[in-house]
C-alpha cells in the first residue's frame, strides 16, 4: 500500500483548522494541524512532510515568515497559502518567497484537495523527466539537483525557477509561449500566475547575467525566449 502523504497544516482559526485536517484525513493524507507558525515551523524541522498549507495571518509568525524559514531548510517542498485578502501584493510576496499556489479564503474544500493533487502530480511528474543536464554557454544546469553552476559557483534554484529554465532550455533559441509554460508549471494561466512567473523570469536573468552571450528575451504578447550559443543535454 501507498504510504499516506504528510501535509503540515497551519491555520489559526481553529475550527476551520479542525475541518481541513478532517476532510485532509478523509481525502487520505496525514495532515497534522498547527495553530501558530512557530509550532508549526518545529514541527517541520521534526517531521518528513510532502505539502506545506499555511495561513498567511497567524500569531507568532505569519505564513510569509514561516514559508521563508521552511524554504531555507527545503528549498522543494511545496507551499500553498490560505490568504484572507485577494490582495495582488500579497500574492505576488507569496510567489516572490517560493510559494506553488494560493487560495483566498473563503474556498471548497474540494478547491484545496484539487489544488494539492495538482501539485503532487506535477511534482510526480518532474522526477519522470529524462534530460538531467543541460550546459548552456558557460554553465552547467542540474534539473535533479536544481543547481546552476559556473565556475566554482554554485547556485541552488527553487523548484520553480528550476521548472522554467527546463523548460526555456527545452525551447532553445526558439519562442517559449508564455500559456503553454504557464499551463505546464502553474497549472492555470491567471492574471497572479502569470505575474509571478515575470517575478521568476527577472531572477533567471540574474543567475545568468555572468555570461553575456545568454539572454532571455520577451517576445510581445508571445512569451518568452532563451537566446544562448548552444545548449548540450544529457539524460540519465
Amino acid at each position: 500500500m501507498e504510504e499516506r502523504l504528510r501535509i503540515l497544516l497551519c491555520e489559526d482559526d481553529e475550527n476551520l483548522g479542525m475541518l481541513l485536517r478532517e476532510y485532509l484525513q478523509a481525502k487520505g493524507f496525514n495532515a497534522d494541524l498547527f495553530a501558530d507558525g512557530e509550532s508549526g515551523y518545529k514541527a517541520f524541522l521534526k517531521g518528513k512532510y510532502d505539502l506545506c498549507v499555511l495561513d498567511v495571518m497567524m500569531p507568532k509568525k505569519d505564513g510569509f515568515a514561516l514559508a521563508q524559514e521552511i524554504r531555507t531548510v527545503n528549498s522543494e517542498v511545496p507551499i500553498i497559502f490560505l490568504t484572507a485578502k485577494s490582495i495582488k501584493e500579497d500574492i505576488l510576496e507569496g510567489f516572490k518567497i517560493g510559494a506553488d499556489d494560493y487560495i483566498t479564503k473563503p474556498f471548497s474544500m474540494e478547491e484545496l484537495v484539487f489544488r494539492i493533487e495538482a501539485i503532487l502530480r506535477r511534482v510526480k511528474g518532474k522526477k519522470g523527466k529524462e534530460i538531467t543536464m543541460y550546459r548552456i554557454g558557460k554553465f552547467t544546469f542540474d534539473t535533479q539537483k536544481q543547481v546552476l553552476m559556473v565556475d566554482d559557483k554554485v547556485t541552488k534554484l527553487t523548484t520553480k525557477e528550476s521548472e522554467l529554465l527546463s523548460l526555456l532550455c527545452a525551447h532553445v533559441n526558439e519562442i517559449l509561449e508564455r500559456n503553454f509554460a504557464l499551463k505546464t508549471i502553474w497549472i492555470d494561466d491567471n492574471y497572479f500566475n502569470a505575474r509571478s512567473m515575470d517575478v521568476y523570469i527577472t531572477k533567471l536573468r540574474k543567475h545568468l547575467r555572468e555570461d553575456p552571450s545568454i539572454e532571455i528575451i520577451n517576445i510581445h504578447g508571445k512569451g518568452y525566449k532563451l537566446i544562448a550559443p548552444e545548449v548540450e543535454t544529457s539524460a540519465k
